[in-house]
């Protein structure tokens, strides 16, 4: 029994399962990747590029097909009160996002967002050739997705604005401006931070979790936006309905929801770079 009694000693002290906390989980091995080229012409020869870009296609896709039906279903209730019917469409689009990323984080990164894709850009997480036809993709995927709602229900969706996005009355264009700049900054923000490299290093469990917290943000950004500028915080999303709608208060406000977005993706990104990771000063020691 004593024998028994050291083995077990020996094997606590050998195999401890206390971990490092704070600052001292840092200590961790871990090796910063480097920075992704800015033009990568040999990605184009690469099936890996184009299966890439087809994911985000049937992701944006699915994304707006989802979303638009719910929008519509939502105003078609004239019984439902507001607030109930804000928190089913952020729930319908915070989860299809986390089902989407799910589903394609290991294909294509899940993307499903040119503002996603910009401020990942601009931490060069990847190049400029693939965050082109990434936008590209996704576009077209998110015009598809609002088609195919038009065609299912043509007249209904022409009633019911085709989930457009547009500046809600009462709200100036600055009003609509600051809320895609923020609500956008905190996807970005969410993103980067779920899928950072170094926190994957020390907690393993971080890559599965990540869908998590960005569809989580996605719900509450909804949940403050939505009486504002119906959410955007996605060009992709906000040009694929306002196309198949195509009416002119669709086409009036839509610059917000581009520029807005990528304002708030680069401002994401530059926080990320330099608050968060301290980029800039860690060849200062």
């Amino acid at each position: 029994m004593e024998g028994k009694e050291e083995d077990v000693i020996l094997g606590a002290n050998k195999f401890p399962d206390r971990q490092p906390l704070g600052t001292a989980a840092q200590t961790k091995d871990y090796k910063e990747p480097p920075p992704a080229p800015f033009f990568k012409a040999g990605e184009l020869k690469s099936w890996s590029f184009y299966r890439a870009g087809i994911a985000e296609f049937v992701a944006t896709f699915l994304f707006l097909y989802i979303g638009i039906l719910t929008v519509m279903g939502v105003k078609r209730a004239p019984s439902m009160c507001a607030p109930v019917g804000i928190q089913v469409i952020a729930w319908a689009f915070g989860g299809m996002i986390f089902a989407l990323v799910y589903c394609t984080a290991g294909i294509s990164g899940g993307h499903i967002n040119p503002a996603v894709t910009f401020g990942l850009f601009l931490s060069r997480k990847l190049s400029l050739t693939r965050a082109l036809y990434y936008m590209i993709m996704q576009c077209l995927g998110a015009i598809c997705g609002a088609g195919v709602v038009k065609g299912f229900q043509p007249s209904p969706y022409e009633v019911l604005g085709g989930g457009a996005n547009v500046v809600a009355p009462g709200y100036t264009n600055s009003d609509g401006l600051g809320a895609e700049i923020v609500g956008t900054f905190v996807l970005v923000y969410t993103v980067m931070s779920a899928t950072d490299a170094k926190r994957s290093a020390r907690d393993s469990h971080v890559p599965i979790l990540a869908p998590l917290p960005i569809g989580f943000a996605v719900f509450l950004v909804h949940l403050a936006t939505i009486p504002i500028t119906g959410t955007g915080i996605n060009p992709a999303r906000s040009l694929g309905a306002a196309i198949v709608y195509n009416r002119s208060d669709a086409w009036d406000d839509h610059w917000i929801f581009w520029v807005g977005p990528f304002i708030g993706a680069a401002l994401a990104a530059l926080y990320q770079q330099i608050v968060i990771r301290a980029m800039p000063f860690k060849s200062r020691g």
